[in-house]
């Protein structure tokens, strides 16, 4: 189902800069104040060209495509003289456990969505706008797009398992360790390519730019019609497997704003079971984990911890796949139902939510369990999306680690 494709990847010159000077976390997840620091770090820190900074004195996008460039000719970026699959891998802790990320950064087909590659979360259409002007500028892929896949041969995992002598590191800011490896022997890039013929792509992290890279091609075969294996029929990809249980998946929750009282609600409504949670808690996340589905931890304004179990009617009107989900059920039946005038805000950091609440710059945060993988196909097969947010995939993937060139 996935049409692979090596690439001369544009990568950082390991001999002039530092990785961990240089690349910068996704821009969906950089703050302002995150992008100061990051200006702050290096001249050459791919956040000037990914996530530039606005100017009455200049455009962005002109500025991030100049500065690309320029980078080109200067050698702090380089090009790679043959196509290759490149092999990325993160050493990295999750609650005091040492885990290890590995998968395949490679060019992937565009397809319509549901033909071979799958969605699983809505969008929305702002930072679309944002990453198609920045396409159009730079006439690049300068992020990864994070998809999974399910193979049990591992062919492509093994050929990464054996890689040594990575090309290029880089910490995080959350100190995990970042590599790039180049593969470029002709008989793993074949059997990598065969590999993904069958297989079905899910996007985990990125469907935003995917849609842009569909919106990018078609106005870029307008212009240029019969270029069937133009630069901009494809998208760079970052490709994990299920099966080698690199990643994981975090819950993202959701903090509550509304002119109604959370508390006198939920303690009166017959759709929940509410019950204080008394005494210290060390992992809330955990406690709602053990209890199951439709279960949520609630933090409200008295700075205390509530369990909630929705034990409302079933949600008839959404598909099967969907309506059994917690993420769907605290969208449909509680947040829409009962809290018609709202503002959601998304965070995966509890401690965050609760300082808010406690400043009274929000109502309430409600803790949900983790998205399963098998949900995830699940849903996406069938042509469905989740709510907004459903998902976190952690380790969060470095931007600049390697770029893609549309260019013909």
């Amino acid at each position: 189902m996935a049409i692979l494709k090596p690439f001369k990847g544009i990568l950082y010159n390991s001999q002039k800069v530092k990785g961990d000077d240089v690349m910068c976390p996704p821009y969906d997840i950089i703050s302002d104040d995150l992008r100061e620091e990051l200006y702050k770090k290096s001249p050459f820190n791919i956040v000037r060209i990914d996530y530039g900074k606005n100017s009455d004195a200049f455009d962005k996008y002109e500025k991030a495509k100049s500065l690309l460039y320029k980078w080109l000719e200067e050698g702090i970026l380089i090009q790679d003289n043959k196509p290759c699959f490149y092999g990325y891998e993160v050493n990295y802790r999750y609650k005091n456990k040492t885990k290890i990320l590995k998968g395949l950064i490679a060019l992937v087909k565009i397809q319509e969505l549901g033909n071979g590659i799958y969605p699983h979360e809505q969008t929305y259409s702002k930072p679309k706008t944002d990453r198609l002007n920045l396409m159009r500028a730079c006439m690049a892929n300068t992020s990864l797009i994070f998809a999974i896949y399910r193979s049990k041969e591992m062919i492509t995992s093994k050929i990464l398992g054996e890689l040594k002598n990575p090309y290029i590191n880089a910490k995080d800011l959350d100190g995990n360790v970042h590599s790039i490896y180049k593969i470029s022997d002709e008989l793993n890039i074949n059997n990598i390519i065969e590999e993904f013929k069958n297989k079905p792509l899910f996007i985990a992290d990125g469907h935003h730019r995917y849609e842009v890279a569909q919106e990018f091609k078609n106005e870029m075969d307008n212009l240029h019609p019969n270029t069937h294996d133009a630069p901009w029929n494809y998208v760079l990809m970052f490709l994990s497997n299920i099966e080698d249980n690199g990643y994981q998946i975090l819950p993202t929750h959701r903090l509550l704003s509304t002119p109604s009282s959370v508390k006198d609600l939920l303690l009166s409504n017959s759709h929940f079971i509410v019950k204080p949670i008394d005494g210290n808690i060390s992992d809330i996340e955990q406690l709602v984990e053990n209890e199951g589905p439709f279960s949520f931890g609630v933090y409200l304004k008295d700075k205390k911890w509530y369990l909630l179990k929705y034990t409302g009617p079933s949600l008839e009107h959404l598909p099967e796949e969907l309506r059994n989900l917690d993420v769907s059920v605290l969208e449909e039946a509680i947040l829409k139902r009962f809290f018609p005038q709202r503002e959601i805000c998304y965070d995966i950091d509890i401690n965050n939510g609760m300082k808010l609440i406690n400043e009274n710059k929000c109502d309430a945060i409600f803790v949900l369990r983790s998205t399963k993988v098998e949900d995830i196909e699940k849903v996406a097969l069938k042509g469905l999306r989740m709510p907004p947010k459903s998902t976190y995939f952690y380790p969060k993937l470095l931007t600049g680690m390697v770029i893609n060139s549309l260019k013909k």
